[in-house]
């Protein structure tokens, strides 16, 4: 085999052990009895973390990243960084998923989560028009099938349904987009149409417009304002495990998607996208933050919180620099443990009690205090509290839009945080104070949910108290951008 074939299957290795994990979980699938597909989960948690070994072990990225399969993929850090979270995004929501009723035992539930799987890495390394599209609907099918499959469950079925519609129409606007520039520049590569809008003296009204139907995409991808209203329906009806998903890593996956496109086309153009960026950014940190202060139902809360950390993700994005990019990733990072901690203690008590208001919660605490306490770290690090992952993270996004001046931002974030803090605490204040008249009925943890939510407490704090090694690890994906 050659050198050259060795270094392009590099590119896609992890995609390619996914596929094979996902032929094992399917013949195993057909092998086992109805009891013994609960190891399904299993099967898959364990091929993942293998996975993850083997990518890092095998995989080497130059800094300035390289392009094969056709200039198709890029083989790079920020790529092979965003696939390791998506990949560990993957795991922990197998772990949730596997005493889920109708869930855990269903080889179709793994297979779907897989297949996502390999669409969200290509998403991470694509560097081609036709490959991000292709990348996109192969993750977004997947996700619409989970986010119903609940076929049993009215509010499942209308969340699958418009997560279908909205998000087939987001993309037919985004590839309209694409199709623009490949008329006009007759390449769909991201280097090629990056040459051409410098150099061909392109009208920035042409520009403008193929920004903003790309960023219609893109926007739905993240959840972020004027494409937000899918999330609190969606997040509501979709299995718990699936929403917590949907709300890191497929927006891990979104976010490297619009770095790479922005970034590589539009850096050079004649209008200020970066500005439109940070209105977006604002409505989306004001809106989800005072949205979630009213909600009753804990999934909407956390959707509209969802909403609020795109937002602040936003800042680090508009900042255009090395340490921007440093900080999205970062935050990505610390935002997809602290997310999935959160939704995984939603999971494990909404299958248990069966309701999701926040009034259900009173007395958690002396119910299950391991929940409690899983609930207190996730929860305190979404709003930013020392010294939690969440406010590194912010920091770090703030730190990166000061140095390039954009202050005024930054005082609209830290404003939003003051107000999340609040519908934060307020939750936390129903576990911890109120009381019950089942507080004391315990609430059994099975082992795949505690280890879940073990992993993810213990990863937010080291995050927040030793987070240099992490850091380290954004810088890495951040170098060869600027």
């Amino acid at each position: 085999m050659s050198a050259e074939l060795l270094d392009s299957l590099q590119a896609i290795f992890p995609e390619i052990m996914v596929l094979i994990l996902i032929g094992l979980v399917l013949l195993f699938d057909a092998l086992w009895t109805e009891e013994q597909r609960r190891n399904l989960g299993w099967l898959t948690f364990g091929g993942i973390l293998l996975i993850m070994a083997a990518s890092l072990a095998v995989v080497h990225p130059s800094q300035q990243g390289t392009l094969y399969w056709g200039r198709m993929v890029s083989l790079d850090w920020t790529g092979l960084l965003f696939k390791m979270l998506i990949l560990f995004g993957a795991a922990i929501t197998v772990l949730l998923g596997m005493d889920v009723e109708n869930l855990g035992k269903k080889g179709e539930f793994y297979t779907l989560m897989l297949v996502s799987v390999i669409g969200m890495m290509l998403m991470a390394s694509a560097y081609d028009l036709v490959m991000l599209f292709l990348a996109i609907e192969t993750t977004s099918i997947p996700l619409y099938i989970l986010a119903g499959f609940m076929h049993g469950d009215d509010k499942s079925t209308e969340s699958g349904f418009k997560y279908l519609f909205f998000g087939a129409l987001t993309s037919a606007i985004m590839l309209y987009g694409f199709s623009i520039l490949f008329g006009i520049v007759g390449s769909t590569n991201l280097y090629d149409l990056s040459m051409a809008m410098q150099f061909k003296n392109m009208s920035p009204a042409l520009l403008l417009g193929t920004f903003l139907l790309i960023l219609v995409g893109f926007s739905f991808k993240i959840s972020v304002v004027p494409l937000h209203f899918w999330a609190p329906d969606v997040y509501e009806g979709a299995p718990t495990p699936v929403a917590g998903y949907l709300s890191t890593a497929s927006k891990a996956a979104g976010f490297a998607v619009l770095m790479r496109v922005v970034y590589t086309l539009y850096s050079q153009v004649g209008f200020n996208w970066a500005l439109l960026i940070s209105v977006i950014a604002v409505f989306s940190m004001t809106l989800g933050n005072f949205l979630a202060l009213t909600q009753k139902n804990i999934k909407r809360l956390l959707a509209y919180s969802s909403i609020a950390h795109a937002g602040y993700i936003l800042i680090g994005f508009v900042a255009v620099s090395q340490l921007g990019i440093t900080s999205i990733v970062f935050y990505l990072g610390a935002y997809l443990l602290t997310n999935l901690a959160a939704f995984g203690a939603v999971t494990i008590f909404s299958r248990i009690v069966g309701s999701d208001e926040i009034s259900a919660y009173a007395g958690l605490s002396r119910r299950a205090p391991v929940l409690a306490f899983a609930m207190l770290v996730s929860f305190l690090s979404l709003a930013g509290m020392p010294p939690l992952g969440g406010f590194v993270a912010k920091i770090w996004v703030f730190a990166a839009a000061l140095k390039e001046g954009i202050l005024w931002l930054v005082v609209i974030g830290v404003l939003n945080s003051i107000v999340g803090l609040y519908y934060y605490l307020r939750v936390l204040n129903v576990i911890y104070h109120h009381r019950s008249d089942t507080e004391n009925q315990p609430l059994p943890i099975s082992t795949p949910n505690a280890i879940a939510l073990i992993v993810l407490s213990i990863g937010i704090v080291l995050v927040g108290v030793f987070f240099a090694p992490f850091f380290n690890w954004s810088v890495l994906a951040a170098s060869g951008w600027f």
